[in-house]
Parts: C-alpha cells; sequence; structure tokens
C-alpha cells in the first residue's frame, strides 16, 4: 500500500483527495505518485525582493493562479540524493492522564486522575498535510506530543500503529521528526553547520564515512535550496530576539533540521506561530514544499487565515476535554468542513468571505454547545465520517503484505565515540564564536593577576616572619579563589542555554547525553590552559617565587586544576538545577564553605574534629595545601615566630597548617580527581535529570 521492502521506498497516496476508502463528496481524482528522486519547490524568494501574498499563498499551495485544482504531485526539479521510507501513523482509542492537580483537589475534586485526551483515533498519510486544530486547552499539542512520544509524565493508553506495524518509541525515534514551537538552536554556530551536525548524526552508520560525507553535504545543500535556506547557510543562527536569525528564518531552521534526519512522518508544533501574514505564508510554502516529497506531515495551528487555513489538505478537529469533534478533509475552499457543521441542525450558515476557520471554531465552541443543546463529539460519532474513519484506522491498522516491520540495531545511529567526536565539533565552533564568553574569563584572569601582582609585588622576597609567609599564603589563595569563582559564574549561563539545545536534540535522537556531556567538558580544556598559562605568567614573576621549572610546573598545575574544577563546578551546578538562576544561588551557596574550611582562614589544626571531615572533602583546601607545599615546603631559611624560636620556613608550615612535603603526589592525584568528579557529577545529572517537563 505505501510500503515495499525496507530500502526500496514506494509511496502511493489514495486517488480520492480526502483519502477515504468510499468517497462520494468529490470525483476529482489525484495521479499516482512514486517515491522517487524530484521533487517540486518554488524558486527562492531573495530577502529584498517585493513579494505579495496572494502569489505566494498561490505558490504554497503548489498551484498556478489560472489553476483551481489543488494537487500533491511531483514536477521535475531539484534531486534528493538521500531515500526514505513513506509511512503513515494510525492511532485508535487515544486516552491521555495526568494526576488530578492540588489546586483542583483543594476546590472539591476527589478524582485521582484528569483526563486530558478522551478516546482519539485517526489516521495521518504520506503526501497529505493534517491541520490538528482547537481552541486554547483543547489538546492539540498534548495529542502531538502523545503520538511522537515526547511526553515525560502522565498517563497514555490506546493503540499506535506505523504503517500496520504497532508502534517502538526507539525506532520511531529514527525515522520521525518533531518541529516544536519554540525554535531552539545552538546560537553560535551557523545555519549550514547546524545542518551538518544533524544530519551526520542521523545518517546510518553503514555508510562509510568519506560516502557519508559527500551525500551528507549534498543532502544539506539540497534541503536548504528546498527550504529556501541558502542565502542564509552562512549566516550565525543567534539568540531569538536578540542576534541572528528573523522569527521567521528560525521557523524555516527548525523545518530544516528535521528535514536532514531524511525522516518519513514529521510533527510541526504551530509553525506559524508569532509571525506576521508574509512570514507565515513563507513558512507554510516550506511545510507544502516537505509534504510535496511524499512525507507524512502533522501541524498543529491556532486559528489561521482563510489562505493558510485552506493549504491544508485535512483537518482534525478538537473540542476542549480532547475529543474529536470533526476529522476529515477539507475539501476545496474548505467547503467540506462548512458542509459538515451547516448539516448539523442550529449551526447558522456562514457567512460570506467569512474565514471558514475562524467560523468553524466559534459555532463548535462551548458556549455554542449550550445554546444550541448539542454535543459536537457525540455528533461526529454518529456521523459516516465518523464510521469511514474507523475503517481508514482499521486498515492502516494492518500491515500490508510483502513488508516487515522497520528495525534498527542500535538506538543511535552513530556510535559512542561518533556521537562524541560530532558534539565536540558543534562545541568547539560554538566556544570559538563565544568571545563574550572566552575574553571575559581570560581578561578577567589578566586583570586579577595584574592586580594581585601589584598589591602583592615581589612579596616572594619578603619573607621574614610567619606573619609575610601567612600573607603570601594569603595571596596565592585569593588568585585562586577570584579566578576560579569567576570561571564558575561565567559558564553557568553557556551551559543552561546549550543544555536547552541538548533537551531538544537528545529527545530527536541524535546522541546520548555522556557524549554530549564529556564533549563539553573536554572543550574547556584548552580555554582554561591558555587562562591559567595568562594568568600564570604574570602572577608568578611579579610575586617572586622562586624560579625553578619544578616549581613553576607545580604552580601551573594546582592552578591551571583548580580553574578546572571551579569551571566543571559551576557546569555541575546548572545541571542539577532547573535554570540558571537557581544554579547561581546554589553555587554561591557553598562559597561560603570553601572560604571558611580551606585552611587559610582556619588552620586545619583549630578545625573542631566533629567539622574536620569537610576540611578533606573541600577542594579549595587542597588547593592552598598544594600551592603553599610546592613553593615552601622545602624552603629551610629560618623566620620569626612571635612567642617561639626562629624557626624553618618548613617546619613552620607543618606545624602551623599540618602541610607535608611528601604529601604533595597525593595532593596532586586529588586535584585532578575533584576536576573528574565534577565533570562526572555533571554528565550523570545532565544525563538523568529532566527539568524540561512535557
Amino acid at each position: 500500500m505505501y510500503l515495499n521492502a525496507i530500502g526500496k521506498p514506494q509511496a502511493i497516496l489514495p486517488e480520492e483527495t480526502d483519502g477515504f476508502p468510499e468517497n462520494d463528496y468529490e470525483q476529482k481524482k489525484e495521479p499516482h505518485i512514486t517515491q522517487r528522486t524530484t521533487v517540486r519547490t518554488t524558486e527562492p524568494t531573495s530577502p529584498n525582493s517585493i513579494i505579495t501574498l496572494d502569489k505566494v499563498l498561490e505558490q504554497l499551495r503548489g498551484r498556478s493562479p489560472n489553476t483551481s485544482d489543488r494537487s500533491v504531485g511531483y514536477a521535475p526539479g531539484r534531486g534528493m540524493v538521500l531515500p526514505f521510507e513513506p509511512l503513515s501513523m494510525s492511532f485508535n482509542e487515544i486516552n491521555y492522564y495526568v494526576d488530578m492537580p492540588a489546586e483542583m483537589k483543594t476546590q472539591g475534586v476527589t478524582a485521582d486522575k484528569l483526563q486530558l485526551l478522551s478516546g482519539i483515533s485517526g489516521a495521518f498519510r504520506p503526501g497529505v498535510l493534517t491541520a490538528l486544530m482547537g481552541v486554547s486547552g483543547a489538546g492539540k499539542t498534548t495529542l502531538m506530543d502523545v503520538l511522537s512520544g515526547r511526553k515525560t509524565g502522565g498517563y497514555i493508553e490506546g493503540e499506535v500503529y506505523i504503517s500496520g506495524y504497532p508502534k517502538n518509541q526507539a525506532t520511531f525515534a529514527r525515522m520521525s521528526g518533531y518541529c516544536e514551537q519554540n525554535d531552539i538552536h545552538s546560537p553560535q554556530i551557523t545555519v549550514r553547520e547546524s545542518l551538518l551536525f544533524s544530519a551526520f548524526l542521523r545518517l546510518p552508520k553503514e555508510v562509510t564515512d568519506q560516502e557519508k560525507k559527500v551525500r551528507s553535504c549534498v543532502f544539506v545543500d539540497e534541503v536548504m535550496e528546498l527550504i529556501e535556506l541558502n542565502g542564509l547557510k552562512d549566516a550565525i543562527v543567534g539568540l531569538p530576539g536578540v542576534n541572528g536569525l528573523s522569527t521567521e528564518q528560525r521557523k524555516r531552521l527548525t523545518i530544516a533540521v528535521e528535514l536532514v534526519a531524511n525522516p518519513s512522518i514529521i510533527f510541526m508544533d504551530e509553525p506559524t506561530s508569532g509571525l506576521d501574514a508574509r512570514a507565515a505564508a513563507i513558512v507554510m510554502r516550506t511545510v507544502r514544499n516537505t509534504v510535496n516529497t511524499g512525507r507524512t506531515v502533522v501541524c498543529t495551528i491556532h486559528q489561521p487565515s482563510i489562505d493558510i487555513f485552506e493549504a491544508f489538505d485535512e483537518l482534525l478537529l478538537l473540542k476542549r476535554g480532547g475529543q474529536v469533534i470533526y476529522s476529515g478533509p477539507l475539501g476545496r475552499n474548505s467547503h467540506k468542513v462548512v458542509e459538515y457543521f451547516q448539516e448539523i441542525p442550529g449551526v447558522p450558515k456562514i457567512k460570506e468571505k467569512c474565514n471558514p476557520a475562524t467560523w468553524m471554531l466559534d459555532v463548535s465552541s462551548a458556549a455554542a454547545e449550550v445554546r444550541l443543546k448539542i454535543d459536537f463529539a457525540e455528533s461526529y460519532k454518529s456521523s459516516t465520517m465518523h464510521q469511514r474513519n474507523k475503517a481508514l484506522v482499521k486498515e492502516l491498522s494492518k500491515p500490508p503484505p510483502g513488508t516487515s516491520d522497520l528495525y534498527f540495531p542500535s538506538q543511535y545511529s552513530q556510535s559512542s565515540f561518533g556521537q562524541f567526536k560530532f558534539c565536540l565539533w558543534k562545541q568547539w565552533w560554538t566556544y570559538w564564536r563565544s568571545p563574550d564568553y572566552n575574553l571575559v574569563r581570560m581578561f578577567f584572569a589578566f586583570v586579577t593577576a595584574l592586580v594581585l601582582g601589584v598589591i602583592f609585588w615581589r612579596v616572594g622576597l619578603k619573607m621574614r616572619s610567619s606573619g609575610d609567609l601567612l600573607v603570601i599564603v594569603g595571596s596565592m589563595y585569593a588568585a585562586v579563589m577570584f579566578v576560579g569563582c569567576e570561571n564558575c559564574i561565567c559558564v553557568q549561563p553557556v551551559v543552561a542555554v546549550e543544555r536547552t539545545v541538548f533537551y531538544r536534540e537528545q529527545a530527536a535522537g541524535m546522541y546520548s547525553a555522556i557524549p554530549y556531556a564529556l564533549a563539553q567538558v573536554v572543550v574547556e580544556i584548552p580555554y582554561v590552559f591558555v587562562e591559567t598559562l595568562v594568568y600564570t605568567l604574570i602572577v608568578y614573576p611579579m610575586m617572586s617565587f622562586e624560579w625553578t621549572l619544578v616549581k613553576f610546573f607545580w604552580f601551573f598545575y594546582v592552578s591551571f586544576f583548580t580553574f578546572l574544577y571551579f569551571t566543571y563546578y559551576g557546569m555541575m551546578t546548572v545541571s542539577v538545577s532547573p535554570n540558571g538562576q537557581v544554579a547561581s544561588i546554589f553555587a554561591a551557596a557553598f562559597y561560603s564553605f570553601f572560604n571558611l574550611f580551606s585552611g587559610f582562614f582556619v588552620a586545619r589544626s583549630k578545625i573542631p574534629k566533629w567539622w574536620i571531615w569537610y576540611y578533606w572533602l573541600c577542594p579549595v583546601a587542597w588547593t592552598v595545601y598544594g600551592l603553599v607545599v610546592s613553593q615552601y615546603g622545602d624552603v629551610e631559611d629560618l623566620i620569626k615566630v612571635p612567642g617561639q624560636p626562629d624557626q624553618q620556613v618548613s617546619s613552620f608550615i607543618k606545624s602551623y597548617f599540618g602541610y607535608d612535603n611528601d604529601f604533595m603526589g597525593v595532593v596532586a592525584v586529588v586535584l585532578a580527581g575533584f576536576t573528574v568528579f565534577f565533570a562526572m557529577i555533571y554528565a550523570y545529572c545532565i544525563k538523568t535529570f529532566n527539568f524540561q517537563q512535557r
């Protein structure tokens, strides 16, 4: 029917415009469509050209002004180098519940669950553009999330079939796309890089690397032409409402990112939301071009204009409470929808030049039901349209002869190393193009080093008493704390923005959490290394520490891992917090403990025994230990100690701080261990916690 053997896709659409088994509405027939390498699109619109809305919408509907027939066909044009498997989706008696909100229980509601979707059945087919509509709260996005497997909570009942086979979410995620209403993309990469990243991670691993590179680039270029993004391929995506792409361009990028995954079924949540008439028409033309490739496309839409509404082929209309009140074709000039509702007793006739979408929502509203004393959901269930839909769902819930269910040997298209490699590639470009992040922390490290170097100028040569030694220890401690805390603060908004992108990309089946987290951990290393080098080369000579290779190395080593674990600590706080503000508060809460138990303000020997355990768990305490011991653990010069005989520096350090020069190896391992520990906690929390509830 719609499927041939896997790897030999063949899509044949029904001959009737509404797709029902028996169509007595219209005698117009569509041409048979075979999935081939050609698609029909319109020419890209120049950003500076002036184009009328009527002309755009004529192109959107795939017809010329002299043609009244809206067909879904192919015309010779650009090729699609990657074949796909056209798939249908059928679903029967879908129910969705959530736990009863506490506010409703306080008002006397005794039920444990609240039902948001009630007995919804229907079907989506290749080459057919379906509109999912309803008033606010009707459950449009909820139904789409349930069918696409994006729900993170609640209780789902019902059956979903993909071309006759029971839906398997792991498999379904590999051959479906979901365009969210909020266009979420990494802000610091270009349009073409966004598409390449999606394509490389979703191409099957059976394709060789060289072939993958060639075919991906060609396919990405074709998708950019199809979605009319050629003129923007080198544009930085940017942040919404701040810089980069406009809202309409971001919508088209969202569609393109999913399309380069070569999906068979695409869900789009409010693709025209927040756009003016011209921008919405251009986006819908993009949607129409996508449908014309033979894919199954479903869009939620909220009160569209008459032209955009009539660009759809079929309509699934819901009422508040998640019940179906219409499921069928729109017909030419929406006449089938209008005829259906006008046949219901008491429904007023549509006025001339009235928007059918607006009229339909008005006459089927809850107020209209009360006035007419009718339940439109019950009226639909008793209609012949419902019976035909049930027959269609039943037919599409059986696999066609000679086909087999889709199967993928692994959850992700790429291996873990491949996922890490591509995530690292994207993170590298993201960081390279983030001067507001990297230059700020480099500049802060530079200024901090200069200020502290001036304040503690040549302090290493002025050590005559224990007080002078404590000043030196304090200077080293203050320097690493300033830069370390700044690293923690600066990295949090960067990780928070990328985490939002991570939620979308992981849900799309691009990669798992561990390769993503590892890539972000690794990409920080060279930047922290350069930052430490800048800091060390300024502070070390200005404070006049001893110029030996070993001592300089240890100073650099301790500073590097300190700055790095502070950076990973900031990343970790974001991973355990719902947003950046909470992460900042959470991170700052421990700064005081780091200061108090660092071993500088209160020496280890003076910390109460019931609190000494936290001293050993405090990473800053190990930093101070390493800095002091590496520089002065072997110094035998005598210094004055108030109330005591003169002592060697090494002896005073051991008696006052409790530091042992032979313990430096352990300190080095522990500092690296804290760095790895914070990185691992970050990766684990990114994998475990999902603060984006749906």
